[in-house]
């Protein structure tokens, strides 16, 4: 059959779950400072559920995510943290990847907040050197617009370690990025720009299949890994959000979404996983799923 990456899950939205603390703008970097050892955990348990890759807690580490915090000027040494909890986890696994993850600067899903290509490119390249020195690769994450591709990709590459492309998709019209710009203007920019695959993520598992859909046309692999939330509300789109004005599907179980997933496999994905609100148990079922379709984890 086929060989398909087993992503992790959701690292900030289980970081909130396990430490049941009100979240903050800091989300999952808060988490890591007040929970010493929690990420390498959750880290740890989604190797033992089968994951092969562990995604590193740094999404939200971006300067303007930073500013007027306890930790403004942490920069550097958040994302060492962030390293060194999934390399512990990795570690004590024996086997596996550690992917950078680099999420969107300023927020997530909002497009128009992207700066441009003469902020973007540096802020983005100052993480990704970062993490280059530690990971085995970079997962560009909720890219929401054709330019945030171009930029993220033109900081990334250069590193030298496999880049992969993960955009962010409409919840209604899976064919259009949150920017409105349609999926498939990404591809040539993702293989003009250097991107070792295409994904799709963050969006509700319903649009990941016409996104995916988009892609045909690449060479490049291609993967995808949603999300669990109802919708993304204005209240989450606001200055400043926080995760508590975002609430999880009440559909949303482990063989739930596995028939998502093992749709997305059946039509060509060969990487796959989860985002926001997916834990250990449904990558648990995800595993189990690959294995009796007759499928390699690798």
């Amino acid at each position: 059959m086929t060989d398909i990456t087993l992503l992790d899950g959701g690292m900030g939205q289980e970081l909130v779950h396990r430490a049941g603390d009100k979240p903050t703008p800091l989300w999952s970097t808060q988490i890591m400072l007040d929970h010493p050892g929690m990420v390498t955990q959750v880290h740890a348990d989604f190797f033992t559920a089968g994951a092969t890759i562990a995604t590193t807690n740094s999404y939200a580490i971006h300067h303007d995510r930073l500013v007027d915090t306890p930790v403004e000027g942490a920069f550097s040494a958040l994302h060492q943290s962030a390293m060194f909890e999934a390399r512990a986890a990795r570690r004590a696994h024996g086997s596996g990847r550690v992917a950078g993850a680099i999420g969107p600067l300023i927020a997530s899903y909002r497009p128009d907040l992207h700066p441009t290509s003469d902020i973007a490119v540096p802020l983005f390249a100052e993480v990704a050197e970062l993490l280059a020195t530690a990971c085995d690769l970079l997962i560009c994450e909720t890219v929401a617009s054709l330019a945030h591709a171009r930029d993220i990709l033109a900081a990334s590459t250069p590193t030298g370690i496999p880049v992969w492309l993960a955009l962010t998709v409409d919840d209604t019209d899976g064919t259009k990025l949150r920017s409105g710009e349609p999926v498939a203007d990404a591809v040539p920019i993702a293989e003009q720009g250097g991107a070792g695959a295409i994904l799709i993520n963050c969006s509700t598992p319903e649009v990941i299949a016409p996104a995916l859909s988009c892609l045909q046309a690449t060479s490049l692999p291609t993967g995808a890994y949603a999300n669990g939330f109802e919708q993304i509300t204005d209240g989450f789109l606001s200055d400043k959000p926080t995760v508590d004005a975002l609430t999880m599907r009440n559909d949303f179980t482990p063989e739930h979404y596995a028939e998502h997933v093992m749709g997305w496999v059946a039509a060509g994905a060969t990487i796959v996983g989860g985002c926001c609100e997916v834990g250990p148990a449904h990558i648990v079922e995800i595993a189990r799923r690959l294995r009796d379709a007759g499928h390699t984890i690798v």
